[in-house]
């Protein structure tokens, strides 16, 4: 199989990686990389490496465990599943975990295997994903946690911007700050790690407006698109198109711009509308919603337009484009982080390094 096809460029991965990193370091924060996207594959970890991340974090275990010989950190992203604990804590140096229920079976488990699990409580501050919203239930929390053996509370942490869209401020964070300072001094404890969210926070370095006890943060889509994530723009000297799209056109025809009978559901239970724009030269490409939906396709020839794809096919208008294209040809596409993951973790697309 050769399409349809992920092209991977190393070198622009390297170079976002770097300047994401010399940003974190200025201002004392340990930059991870999640990894999620790379679907298990090495070879791009090591990129991320070479160019300074300090640990890595991804949401499957499995791709952990991939990772097991890499002589770096490994923080487990998602909370943790019970039935996947022993995992975790044989492939994982630390995880994210609000259940208290889960850091008891963390204990057993670490207790088992001799080993101690590092864990960052995650705090909720109003993106209302994961993590303890209410700051009393925080305290109690942490009275059991400190009873508990084989485990060790290093730090808290938040994610904002995932699922309500909260964006981070320096207000919004300084409550992680205040609940650490809380912590420390009812518990005696040292609390060495406050991870302040993704690359939705990276907008605060870059106006000096970061809580200065933040000292971690978990990128992501800022080192693969080059861009923080609370308002989308694009970091100075970062590349958006590390990663794109290259498809093979497997039908062109002219065909009426709507269709003709009666319009029902389509193939996932929705009703279609169309625009008559008359007769249109129309391609279709190898590649369907079984690999990435159309949302997170960015058509490199400006002057194609997506229509619409089935399950295993894209159907284009390529009426406006200045190119003559030919069946067999290539169409080429830039894509969105989400687009990224699915395209990664698809069977069926063939990834390439260059």
């Amino acid at each position: 199989m050769t399409y349809p096809k992920i092209i991977i460029n190393k070198n622009k991965l390297k170079e976002n990686v770097e300047i994401l990193v010399d940003i974190c370091k200025r201002q004392g924060i340990s930059p991870g990389g999640v990894t999620k996207v790379f679907s298990g594959n090495s070879e791009l970890v090591n990129i991320l490496i070479e160019g300074g991340i300090e640990f890595l974090a991804d949401s499957r275990i499995e791709n952990l465990e991939l990772f097991k010989d890499i002589p770096l950190p490994k923080l487990m992203l998602r909370l943790p599943m019970l039935s996947e604990v022993e995992k975790i804590v044989e492939y994982a140096d630390m995880s994210l975990n609000s259940e208290l229920l889960t850091i008891k079976k963390l204990s057993e488990v670490a207790l088992e295997k001799e080993k101690v699990h590092k864990i960052i409580l995650m705090i909720d501050l109003g993106d209302l994903r994961e993590g303890i919203f209410e700051e009393v239930e925080v305290y109690e929390l942490i009275k059991d946690i400190i009873e508990l053996k084989g485990i060790k509370l290093v730090g808290l942490g938040t994610n904002l911007t995932c699922h309500g869209g909260v964006i981070p401020t320096n207000d919004n964070l300084k409550r992680l700050s205040e609940i650490k300072e809380n912590i420390e001094e009812k518990f005696k404890l040292n609390i060495e790690i406050l991870s302040g969210g993704n690359s939705s926070s990276l907008h605060l370095l870059e106006k000096d407006d970061m809580p200065a006890q933040i000292n971690q943060l978990r990128l992501g889509e800022s080192l693969i698109l080059g861009r923080e994530t609370a308002y989308g723009n694009q970091i100075k000297g970062t590349h958006s198109d590390v990663f794109q799209l290259i498809t093979e056109l497997i039908e062109i025809r002219e065909k009426p711009s709507i269709p003709i009978g009666e319009i029902g559901l389509d193939a996932f239970g929705r009703k279609p509308t169309f625009k008559d724009k008359g007769k249109r030269k129309r391609g279709i490409c190898a590649i369907g919603k079984q690999d990435i939906d159309i949302e997170d396709l960015i058509t490199v020839d400006k002057n194609i337009n997506i229509i619409g794809q089935s399950s295993d096919h894209l159907i284009l208008d390529l009426t406006d484009s200045k190119d003559e294209y030919k069946l067999g040809d290539k169409i080429k596409f830039d894509l969105n982080y989400g687009g990224i993951l699915k395209l990664m973790t698809s069977k069926y697309v063939c990834k390439e390094i260059e």
